[in-house]
């Protein structure tokens, strides 16, 4: 067992409540109110184009040019195709592009983002990854368990557990995974430490996440 599930079997907890978010469950059921989903989807733009930043961080502290490569694969996935699709959203909520594009982040969003881009700025290449999984990760397993779900029929959730739940999606979470279990291999005790508070962090932004889309969470003054 790599390190990266040794995280998610100790933090197993947060993990759940993760996967099991109101937010989440509503979207598999279908029954997610769409003032609610709108308001994500525009709050999940705003973060995506700090994340992007991350996979060009990623290539910037790598030295191989496979890996090199595989960042930059990622961060033009999640500027083609994964913002597109919330692109794609806005069109039919009538926001427009430049809307889109100009949205004032909300508390968590601006914290998370600011947090990512901190760890992935001041440490290595580990530290980067540890930050980056909890997102991909989540995404990809929530996908997965959705795939079957009334939502996945959904004329308008339908789209969104399409694009996770994909094979290319899951191919590129699983390189991030592996490149992590690589890295952090022959890491000691007190470094695996380190980087389980990261990753830690990083997936209690991500249940914070769901419930400020939830609660439809703005800036109170």
């Amino acid at each position: 067992m790599g390190f990266s599930h040794e995280i998610i079997t100790e933090i197993d907890n947060i993990w759940q409540a993760n996967l099991n978010h109101p937010f989440v469950q509503e979207i598999g059921a279908g029954t997610l109110p769409v003032k609610k989903f709108k308001y994500y989807m525009i709050q999940d733009y705003v973060y995506l184009k700090d994340y992007a930043k991350m996979f060009a961080l990623g290539a910037l502290k790598s030295t191989d040019l496979a890996t090199i490569t595989q960042f930059s694969k990622i961060l033009h996935a999640t500027l083609t195709e994964e913002m597109a699709l919330h692109r794609q959203y806005a069109a039919r909520f009538n926001i427009s592009e430049e809307a889109l594009s100009s949205a004032e982040p909300a508390p968590t969003t601006l914290a998370y983002t600011n947090y990512l881009l901190s760890v992935a700025q001041s440490g290595g290449q580990a530290e980067l990854l540890a930050a980056l999984l909890p997102c991909m990760w989540g995404y990809e397993a929530i996908g997965k368990s959705l795939v079957h779900s009334p939502g996945a029929k959904h004329a308008l959730y339908g789209e969104w557990i399409a694009m996770y739940s994909s094979s290319d999606f899951g191919s590129l979470t699983e390189w991030l995974m592996q490149k992590f279990d690589t890295i952090t291999a022959q890491q000691t005790s007190t470094q695996r430490v380190h980087l389980t508070t990261i990753f830690k962090n990083a997936l209690r932004y991500e249940v914070l996440f769901w419930k400020m889309a939830y609660q439809e969470k703005k800036w109170d003054v």
